[in-house]
């Protein structure tokens, strides 16, 4: 999946810095965070809706509201919408 992000200009800096230190790209730094923090998430299975929060709150400003939209639409034939009443 590729997937283009607008970043602040400092919080862009400060993720480039620390991508160099390490020696690697800043792309390939970005794409490290994703998959460490997509692991995390997967570890437990007692997240609370707190916490889900607190994760987004790390990446936001790297996804537009539409990227946001798209990765969480409800996918009818998985998630089907069941009327009760």
């Amino acid at each position: 999946m590729d997937i283009s992000l607008n970043l602040n200009p400092d919080i862009e800096r400060g993720l480039l810095a620390k991508a160099q230190s390490k020696g690697i790209s800043l792309s390939e730094f970005v794409e490290e965070i994703v998959i460490r923090e997509a692991r995390n998430f997967e570890k437990s299975s007692d997240r609370t809706g707190q916490e889900l929060l607190d994760i987004g709150a790390r990446v936001r400003g790297l996804l537009t509201d539409e990227e946001v939209d798209s990765l969480f639409a409800r996918n009818s034939l998985l998630n089907p919408t069941v009327d009760l009443s």
